[in-house]
């Protein structure tokens, strides 16, 4: 079989964002999908999602800026006449880009560019450049190309999402389904040192509706303003992996070690939260507890100055055996036998309202910032989000990406510091202003911001810059309000930046499905005009 141009995904990515209609959208990924090689399966895919590399991946980084791609694409002009790359010779460029680190590394990686940008067609080019920066606009959601797997391979969705919640590789789902069906499919299972993905909640902030949604009676646990981790272990083997399923255990010595002391041997994955303490015993800053993710460098002096603590509240494999299928109160039971009362979050289970605010009450005074609500006969469902948690916080905020930023005047001159916030439309992969703030950062982290924005920039004028969307913010705000002024129909009032979310890609912020949902929720307890 011949190999599969990269002009073929390019004129897929056409006909794909020509349609509205899922189930068309459906049909035309299964006939690409169909027609690919075994080798050819893992890539495409990859690169339809728009994430090149699979989430559960972390020793792939491009490490590509604006400057360097201009600079490459300025500089080299599409020769004629060589054949256009396939896509396994795309892919393959990306995958040796990315194992360019260390001195030298950007001159090769301009050649290796170069090389690469000459044999592609402007809009092989446009695409290209799109995917590097992780806004492909395909025309296909996640949801929509697990569809498209599953009718190419005639397996049931149900089977392909299971398998990709479980392996975080999108590439490798879709080969394991088209070569191997059902079968192959079947066979996935949680395994140790593999992460998977974590179960979400939904928002709420009324009590009483939770309580009854969890059919009279729930679980409350603290929610703890820290980092999502999942550990794994195995006798004294222990790896700790963050919510985007990075490896986070030469990090975190000091969590390692928690395990280790309060958890009895054996094999287990527990799903907890670390945060940082202060001096006081309370929680410190979720900017400050970030300073530990990902560090390489000078661990034991940092672990010294911001210790962390470990919260786990639920298991999810114990001794060989999967417990994702288990409700909640069984795991919780199991939870107990494994780990010491210190780590456990901690947690009531009530039906009364008075009750569950008490309880609220004493998390915010604790530090922390509310409640989870946990439904007692709820399954684990990696990935997915829905109404069998809840999260239940004082005030609403919003996970948004920073798309440009204005120049600051009078004390912050000098300061890129009005930054534009804006949501994911999935539809389009577009992403969609609500507005702007400079409220919440302080002058170091303007600072900071600026720099970072800066080698960010993919166009300026005199006011403002355009940036790459990369830099993922928690944005809390009054509400949202219908404004002609920006294309998504929305902005926010009052808005001001509550914290960066070094844990969050763009891929994993609010979505404009949650901006109308937030939207429409408001009218609840407000009148509308003319009603």
């Amino acid at each position: 079989m011949s190999e599969t141009r990269f002009s073929s995904l390019v004129d897929l990515c056409t006909r794909l964002q020509s349609t509205k209609k899922r189930t068309e959208k459906r049909s035309i990924l299964a006939e690409f999908l169909r027609r690919l090689s075994k080798h050819e399966i893992s890539p495409a895919v990859l690169l339809l999602a728009g994430s090149v590399f699979a989430e559960s991946d972390d020793s792939h980084v491009l490490q590509i800026g604006g400057s360097l791609l201009s600079k490459v694409m300025h500089r080299n002009s599409v020769d004629r006449t060589t054949q256009s790359p396939s896509i396994s010779e795309v892919y393959a460029t990306l995958e040796s880009l990315s194992r360019l680190v260390g001195n030298g590394s950007r001159k090769k990686k301009e050649q290796l560019l170069g090389s690469l940008f000459r044999r592609l067609e402007p809009d092989e080019s446009d695409l290209l450049v799109r995917l590097i920066f992780g806004e492909p606009r395909t025309g296909v959601a996640e949801g929509i190309l697990l569809e498209g797997i599953a009718g190419a391979s005639e397996t049931s969705i149900a089977l392909v999402t299971r398998a990709s919640m479980l392996i975080g590789d999108l590439g490798r789902v879709a080969e394991l389904a088209l070569t191997g069906g059902t079968g192959s499919l079947e066979q996935v299972r949680l395994e140790l040192f593999r992460p998977v993905k974590p179960m979400l909640a939904e928002m709420s902030y009324d009590l009483a509706e939770v309580i009854s949604s969890h059919g009279g009676s729930t679980a409350l646990e603290f929610k703890f303003d820290g980092a999502r981790v999942q550990v794994h272990r195995d006798a004294r083997a222990v790896r700790l992996y963050s919510r985007r399923l990075s490896d986070v255990t030469d990090s975190l010595p000091d969590v390692v070690e928690t395990v280790l002391q309060k958890t009895r041997p054996g094999r287990f994955i527990l799903d907890g939260e670390v945060v940082a303490i202060g001096a006081n015993n309370r929680p410190l800053p979720f900017q400050d507890l970030m300073r530990r993710f990902g560090r390489v460098h000078e661990v034991p002096l940092l672990a010294d100055r911001i210790p962390l603590q470990l919260h786990v509240f639920d298991i999810i494999y114990l001794e060989d055996r999967e417990l994702l299928k288990e409700e909640y109160a069984s795991r919780r039971q199991l939870l107990e036998t494994v780990c010491e009362q210190e780590i456990l979050a901690t947690r009531t289970v009530t039906g009364a309202i008075e009750e569950a605010q008490q309880f609220l009450e004493k998390a915010i005074d604790a530090g922390h910032e509310g409640l989870m609500a946990k439904r007692l006969d709820s399954d684990y469902s990696p990935g997915i989000r829905g109404k069998k948690w809840f999260k239940v916080k004082p005030a609403e905020t919003l996970d948004l990406v920073i798309v440009g930023a204005d120049w600051g005047y009078g004390r912050r001159i000098g300061w890129l510091s009005n930054y534009h916030l804006a949501a994911l439309d999935r539809d389009t992969g577009e992403y969609m202003m609500l507005g702007k703030t400079f409220k919440g950062l302080t002058d170091e982290e303007f600072i900071t911001m600026t720099e970072r924005l800066k080698s960010l920039k993919t166009d300026e004028n005199e006011y403002s810059v355009i940036v790459e969307p990369s830099v993922v913010v928690e944005v809390g705000f009054n509400e949202i309000q219908r404004s002609p002024r920006y294309k998504s129909g929305f902005a926010l009032r009052f808005a001001r930046i509550t914290r960066i979310r070094e844990d969050k890609s763009p891929q994993d912020t609010d979505d404009m499905g949650k901006v109308r949902h937030l939207y429409e929720s408001q009218f609840r307890y407000k009148s509308r005009v003319g009603r």
